[in-house]
């Protein structure tokens, strides 16, 4: 890293603590709770004869000192310079706290006006001491810790580590004052909202990333979007409703054209690039149950710069691993979003299989092994999962025919004969292509 370069990344990661810091200050002078990291600090502060600043400082060594013994050698020395940083973070809330002793919130109206500010300003100072990658604070540290440790996701382990800061916060507040303190309903915004305001933010100051060099990325997205415009092979997406029997068209359409068939095949693949168990991409990949409870977990990563949701993750690779066998080889591509991920290459021949459904309970229970019984909310459950995540990734409604070239009812035409009307369709297909 160069010189120059640390520097700018030292004073923006300075910049941020700082403004985190103004955050909580005014969630303090909100007086409607503060965040999960800050509720602990804040109630014995009141108990004790120590500012907030100092016992924010006692309390991130305390994590500090956990992420130490939950790694044990496994710890990075590098880590340690936490220790500074939580001397200047406390330094700073005091700071503030002095700053804007003279704001005062006279009714609820107010108090929300300033609770809702505080979690603006402290999304924004998360992003940029996120995007500075200096290090992260102890509570981001500890979760990262028990992540590694118990080698389960982040996002679940900071969502573990903000609620059991919450209930200490609780039992604190009532052990010492006897009355519920620092824990309320700006507690459960800060919670929901400055993460997602700080992935927010990173979206909307995509300059921060240019400043302080965090191009790499970019670049490389760019240059697989260029190399997929000049692609000219045929290549035929094929989305589907559960039980219409996508998959299986798609095989005998493969076959019938003499080019290579991807579905299943793609989950090898992906763990082979990912790290991922086959039943891991298997039992998570085009699902998402909830767009709503996802954007909450997923916002918990916004707090650490080096890791991704592992569904994002899966997203990613799928996406270079589908743009890379549709530069190499004419295919069939079953799923995965892949009419959206190929949007501008020529040649690309987008499908969605739908059917009836009596004849898809009906495959379901012979070829999924669903019992009948349970088959239409067993449809209805995996239609839902697959349009969500087609809008989270795509922004794109699902089953949308717009969204495609042909759309084909499967149980009017059958499976064999499916495949001849796609098949009979390419000619006119191409030939337009060649026109245009």
């Amino acid at each position: 890293m160069k010189k120059n370069n640390l520097i700018l990344r030292v004073l923006t990661f300075v910049v941020g603590l700082f403004i985190m810091a103004f955050g909580v200050a005014l969630s303090v002078k909100a007086n409607l709770g503060v965040s999960p990291i800050s509720c602990i600090p804040y109630i014995y502060s009141l108990q004790f004869p120590l500012t907030m600043g100092t016992t924010t400082i006692i309390f991130n060594v305390l994590l500090i000192l956990l992420q130490i013994a939950v790694l044990r050698k496994n710890y990075k020395p590098i880590q340690l310079i936490q220790f500074p940083v939580v001397f200047v973070f406390g330094f700073f809330i005091d700071l503030t706290l002095y700053l804007t002793s003279g704001l005062q919130a006279t009714n609820y109206l107010s108090q929300a006006v300033w609770c809702l500010a505080s979690c603006v300003v402290m999304g924004f100072g998360v992003l940029l001491e996120v995007k500075a990658g200096i290090t992260y604070l102890p509570g981001e540290g500890l979760a990262l810790a028990i992540a590694e440790t118990i080698k389960k996701e982040f996002g679940r382990c900071k969502i573990g580590v903000d609620s059991g800061m919450v209930i200490m916060g609780v039992l604190s507040s009532f052990a010492l004052l006897h009355s519920l303190q620092g824990v309320r309903e700006g507690t459960i915004l800060a919670a929901l909202g400055v993460g997602f305001l700080a992935r927010l933010f990173g979206r909307w100051f995509p300059v921060v990333d240019v400043w302080l060099g965090n191009t790499e990325i970019a670049v490389e997205a760019e240059q697989d979007e260029t190399m997929v415009v000049h692609a000219q092979r045929l290549v035929i997406t094929i989305s589907r409703e559960f039980g219409s029997g996508g998959h299986e068209i798609g095989q005998l359409l493969a076959r019938k054209l003499g080019i290579a068939f991807y579905d299943k095949k793609l989950i090898e693949m992906t763990a082979r690039h990912s790290g991922f168990t086959p039943e891991y991409i298997e039992s998570h990949e085009q699902k998402l149950a909830s767009n709503l409870l996802y954007d909450l977990y997923e916002q918990e990563y916004a707090y650490v710069n080096e890791k991704k949701p592992p569904l994002d993750a899966l997203f990613l690779v799928q996406t270079k691993i589908i743009r890379e066998l549709s530069q190499k080889e004419s295919c069939v591509i079953v799923g995965r979003c892949a009419n959206f991920i190929l949007k501008d290459q020529p040649g690309l021949f987008n499908v969605f299989i739908h059917a009836g459904s009596a004849f898809r309970e009906k495959r379901a229970a012979e070829e999924y092994g669903i019992d009948t019984s349970q088959a239409g909310k067993a449809l209805e459950r995996f239609d839902r999962e697959r349009s969500n995540y087609s809008w989270h990734y795509t922004n794109k409604v699902w089953n949308d025919a717009t969204n495609y070239h042909l759309t084909i009812d499967s149980s009017l035409l059958g499976i064999e004969k499916t495949v001849e009307v796609i098949a009979d369709a390419l000619p006119s297909f191409i030939a337009k292509k060649a026109r245009a």
